[in-house]
C-alpha cells in the first residue's frame, strides 16, 4: 500500500505544477516538443512499446508521449498518462478523444502513491518526468508494484548541470540577478537529481527493480533558427526555472534579465540557429 506521508511530501510538486507558471507546459506543448524532438525519438527507439502492452507514462504532460505510446501499442493495449497537473491532464484527455485513442486514458495521480493494479504495467515510460520526487526509492517501490514480472522501466534524465547547458546555461547566465536561493541538496527534487548514476542505482534498487543501466544521449538542442533571440527569449521566460522567479521581479529587473539572456544566445547564434549542448542518461531497467 502508498504510504499517504510520501504523498505528503511532493505537496510542493504538486503546488508548483498547478500554479499559473506552469500553465504554458500544457497550452504551448507544441513548443516543448519540437524542442526535444530528437530526444523523444531515441527515447521511443530504446523503449521499444509493443503491440499489446500496457504501458505507465510518468509526468506525461502535454500527453505527446501519452498519445505516440498508445499509437504504437495499439487496440489491445493500454496505456495511463499520469501527471500531478491538472490543467496538463485536461488538455490530454481532450487529444485522447480527438484522436479516438480509447487504448489511452490521462490520470492526475501523484505516481508515488497512486494505487495502480499490481502487476498491470509491461513498460514504465517517462520523458524527463521522474526526478521531482521527495521520496524516489519510495516512489518507484509503488511503481514497481504495477509493473508485471520481468517488465520494464525506460525513462529519460538530465545529467549534472554543469554538463548542460541547455537548460542550465541561460539560467546560469542570469542567476546574478535573480534573489539569492539555496543551492538543491544533492537527494533533494529538482531536475538534476537523477545525474548521479550511483544514486540513480539505489532509487530503482531500493524501489524493487533490477538490471538497471544507464546509457548517454547528449543531443544539440535547437532552440531557436538562426536569428530567434527574442525566440529563445520567450522560450525560457515561459518554461523552465526561470518561470518560478521572473515574473515576481520588478520590471526593471525583469529586463535586465532579458537583456542578460539577449547577451547570452548571441553567443550561440549561429548558421544552425541559437544551439545548445544537453547531457542525458536513458535509464533502463526490470522488474
Amino acid at each position: 500500500m502508498a504510504d499517504p506521508q510520501v504523498n505528503d511530501a511532493n505537496k510542493a510538486q504538486r503546488e508548483f505544477w498547478n500554479s499559473p507558471a506552469t500553465r504554458a507546459w500544457a497550452d504551448e506543448h507544441e513548443r516543448v516538443d519540437r524542442l526535444v524532438a530528437e530526444l523523444t525519438a531515441q527515447l521511443f527507439e530504446v523503449a521499444a512499446p509493443q503491440p499489446g502492452e500496457h504501458v505507465l507514462d510518468i509526468g506525461c504532460g502535454g500527453g505527446t508521449t501519452t498519445l505516440e505510446l498508445a499509437r504504437r501499442v495499439g487496440p489491445t493495449g493500454h496505456v495511463i498518462g499520469a501527471d500531478i497537473a491538472e490543467h496538463s491532464i485536461a488538455g490530454v484527455r481532450q487529444r485522447i478523444a480527438d484522436a479516438g485513442l480509447s487504448q489511452a486514458e490521462a490520470i492526475v495521480a501523484d505516481v508515488s502513491a497512486h494505487p495502480f493494479p499490481p502487476e498491470s504495467r509491461d513498460l514504465v515510460f517517462s520523458r524527463f518526468g521522474v526526478m521531482f520526487f521527495a521520496h524516489p526509492t519510495a516512489a518507484f517501490a509503488n511503481v514497481r508494484r504495477a509493473v508485471k514480472p520481468d517488465g520494464r522501466l525506460t525513462v529519460l534524465v538530465f545529467r549534472t548541470p554543469k554538463e548542460n547547458l541547455w537548460p542550465q546555461g541561460p539560467f546560469e547566465a542570469v542567476r546574478h540577478l535573480l534573489p539569492p536561493t539555496p543551492p538543491p541538496g544533492p537527494g533533494d527534487p529538482g531536475p538534476f537529481s537523477w545525474a548521479d548514476p550511483a544514486r540513480v542505482r539505489r532509487i530503482l534498487e531500493g524501489g524493487g527493480f533490477r538490471d538497471v543501466s544507464l546509457t548517454p544521449l547528449d543531443p544539440k538542442v535547437r532552440l531557436a533558427p538562426p536569428g530567434g533571440i527574442a525566440d529563445a527569449i520567450d522560450f525560457m521566460m515561459t518554461f523552465g526555472p526561470l518561470t518560478r522567479v521572473v515574473p515576481s521581479l520588478p520590471v526593471e529587473q525583469q529586463n535586465a534579465v532579458r537583456a542578460e539572456l539577449e547577451g547570452f544566445f548571441r553567443r550561440y547564434d549561429g548558421p544552425q540557429g541559437i544551439v545548445l549542448p544537453a547531457a542525458n542518461w536513458i535509464v533502463q531497467a526490470r522488474a
